[in-house]
């Protein structure tokens, strides 16, 4: 329910038939004013989730702590008290992917920190000797002490330029792509690589080619690296909730095959499915938010302990979940369960290991 004004008139705006109260007995529509302000369409997408007493909150609780719960409630018929599957999975899939590019990055904070300019550090040192020569005169200092000291400063001053020419260099060598370090199978260009595999044929030669063409291609546009590591990223990021809500269907292919076909029908294994995707892609949003926090958090032992003690429990969870939720969804024994489980958690470890593999594959050759 919206927290939008009620109409004065009683006529359905979607049906025309009389509204009595808040909601049209006919076709269900809240009797509030047509028009809205701009805010609305956020605040009505979020009431979506999070009307009728908490549906949505009450949704994730049993997703998250209540393995098969969630299912078994759904298949059973209880639809209106929980957020619907395929709503909930594309909900959680936009946060997932959505969600990295809001989280701050101490990475893209160090970026903006500028190096000092000449004539600051001209003042810096100037302030310093000031201040060490008023301390000589006060007799805090000997000039062996001042001595010493100005050599320590200029020590550290010295490394610090060293270790950042370092950095700057080997950031020069990784980013640069050349002639003499992109080459593919030995090949420094199309023509080359043409010439080099082309008889041999087979295919690796096919497989390889697509990717081959790209690196030269990306090659002749400039691209460094880091250019290309971005723009990979950013394409496999586009790509993967696309690939996920397509294996979905193949996952719930294999429930099927392993499963009493006359009492599960192929849409029950579908809920599960949605059901088990959407506690994936929840373990991941997690898994972003603690790394996130992290990386605002002092590099103490007993936080990098918490941290690493979270991160294994966690892992844990996502991999028993799966045969607890098979367990009580299913109704089988546990040794069959177990059996079956283990089955289905192996070949779907695989198809997805697959999937993977095309998809980093498609995904670079996608770079624009």
């Amino acid at each position: 329910m919206s927290h939008g004004k009620i109409r004065e008139e009683k006529d359905c705006l979607n049906c025309g038939h009389t509204v009595e109260e808040r909601f049209c007995p006919y076709c269900g529509q809240e009797n509030t004013e047509a028009r809205q302000p701009f805010y609305y369409l956020f605040t009505h997408f979020i009431e979506d989730f999070t009307h009728y007493d908490g549906q949505f909150w009450k949704t994730i609780k049993y997703l998250l702590f209540r393995p098969g719960k969630l299912t078994k409630e759904y298949i059973a018929g209880k639809r209106q008290l929980y957020v619907a599957p395929v709503k909930l999975y594309i909900f959680i899939s936009f946060i997932t992917f959505l969600l990295p590019g809001f989280l701050p990055s101490i990475e893209d904070q160090s970026h903006d920190i500028q190096k000092p300019s000449a004539e600051e550090t001209r003042i810096k040192k100037e302030k310093t000797e000031k201040a060490l020569g008023n301390l000589k005169k006060e007799g805090i200092l000997t000039d062996e002490n001042v001595i010493n000291v100005k050599k320590l400063i200029d020590t550290i001053e010295s490394d610090s330029k060293k270790e950042q020419a370092i950095a700057d260099n080997d950031d020069l060598i990784d980013e640069t792509l050349t002639e003499s370090n992109t080459k593919v199978l030995g090949a420094e260009n199309m023509k080359q690589y043409d010439s080099l595999h082309q008889k041999n044929g087979g295919v690796l030669y096919l497989l390889t080619r697509p990717f081959a063409k790209k690196t030269f291609e990306l090659k002749e546009r400039g691209l460094n690296k880091k250019q290309i590591k971005e723009r990979f990223v950013e394409t496999f990021s586009h790509t993967l909730p696309k690939a996920l809500f397509v294996y979905l269907p193949i996952f719930a292919f294999f429930l099927w095959l392993f499963h009493n076909k006359k009492k599960w029908w192929y849409f029950d294994h579908g809920i599960f499915t949605l059901h088990y995707f959407s506690f994936l892609l929840l373990g991941i949003l997690i898994f972003m938010i603690k790394s996130s926090v992290m990386d605002f958090l002092p590099d103490y032992g007993i936080i990098n302990f918490i941290s690493t003690l979270f991160s294994m429990a966690l892992t844990v969870y996502l991999a028993i979940y799966f045969f607890v939720a098979h367990h009580r969804v299913y109704e089988t024994k546990k040794r069959i369960s177990i059996f079956k489980g283990s089955l289905l958690f192996i070949i779907n470890s695989f198809g997805l290991m697959l999937m993977l593999i095309g998809l980093l594959y498609i995904s670079f050759l996608m770079i624009h």
